[in-house]
């Protein structure tokens, strides 16, 4: 029996790339063939249109607790049509299809994250000059915008690290996130200053140098509050996934994890709040010299002025 089949390039792992003779690329067709008592013939299934967004390119396509799925898989696995298939072309199919399963996800939940973060942010500045609805505005695009990018490179990073460094860079990325969203949601304090006020709280003015401070131990107190969740877990889920324990019980990954953190953030948050006085202090010498002036003309003996710095 003369049996034509269309040459396809199979996707293993779920192969992106199809091709034919003419280099149009239509939807594959997956052949297997099925014996009768007759004869053979060959049958053909389309493949799906299109891939679920949960989709696990690690792990077989087809359900491994059937015969049937198995059977599929093993079928896959020995074609040998995938010898004529490049390294190249296989590891760029799994780049294709890890970004199409990610990046939507990861870009959403980062610009939640930041936006929570810059309303944190705003929410718990200090000092009370006036910031006009625009000003809010340019400065939440701003922090939101650079953090996301921030965190999102970062992560990049991770495909091209063992799987244990690799779980650490989502907590250099929340530090640089950080680093650019207090600032940013901040700026006004930077440029018009924080009060400044003598022991009793009276005010004297107001002072850049002092905002500068106060930001920087916000961010030191912010990334504090971070680290333990983000350095703590990871060392433990890593031991755990080599144990026969999540391999029987997968579906336990998910809150092992979530309580790890919340645990974690427990202790740490007040812990790191507690790391610098809220009520902080600087010498007058370190202030701005038109501030000092000022200070001098009310108080020519004050040498520490304190400020609120903020959460």
């Amino acid at each position: 029996m003369h049996t034509q089949a269309r040459r396809c390039t199979r996707v293993y792992p779920h192969l992106l790339h199809r091709r034919t003779h003419t280099g149009t690329q239509p939807p594959c067709r997956d052949t297997v063939p099925r014996v009768n008592t007759g004869a053979t013939r060959v049958s053909t299934t389309k493949m799906p249109p299109s891939l679920p967004t949960t989709i696990n390119i690690r792990e077989p396509r087809w359900d491994q607790s059937t015969f049937q799925g198995r059977a599929k898989h093993f079928f896959m696995v020995t074609d040998p049509r995938n010898l004529l298939l490049s390294g190249a072309t296989l590891e760029e199919a799994r780049r294709v299809v890890e970004d199409y399963r990610t990046t939507p996800a990861v870009l959403f939940w980062q610009w939640v994250n930041q936006s929570f973060n810059a309303i944190v942010n705003y929410t718990n500045r200090s000092g009370d000059a006036p910031i006009s609805p625009s000003q809010l505005g340019t400065a939440y695009v701003s922090a939101t915008t650079g953090a996301v990018v921030t965190a999102l490179g970062l992560k990049s990073l991770t495909k091209h690290l063992p799987a244990i460094i690799g779980r650490y860079v989502p907590f250099a990325a929340v530090a640089a996130a950080n680093c650019i969203n207090i600032p940013l949601m901040r700026q006004r304090e930077l440029k018009l200053g924080i009060p400044v006020t003598d022991e009793n709280g009276n005010r004297l003015g107001e002072s850049t140098a002092a905002a500068q401070k106060a930001i920087f131990q916000v961010v030191v107190s912010r990334i504090g509050m971070a680290a333990p969740a983000m350095a703590i877990p990871p060392v433990i889920m890593n031991a755990l996934e080599k144990r026969a324990f999540l391999k029987r019980y997968p579906y336990l990954n998910a809150p092992l994890q979530v309580g790890l953190v919340g645990l974690c953030l427990v202790f740490a948050t007040p812990l790191c709040c507690a790391l610098f006085p809220q009520k902080s202090s600087m010498p007058v010498s370190r202030l701005e010299p038109e501030v000092q002036a000022r200070i001098r003309e009310k108080d020519p003996w004050l040498e520490t002025v304190y400020f609120n710095k903020g959460l």
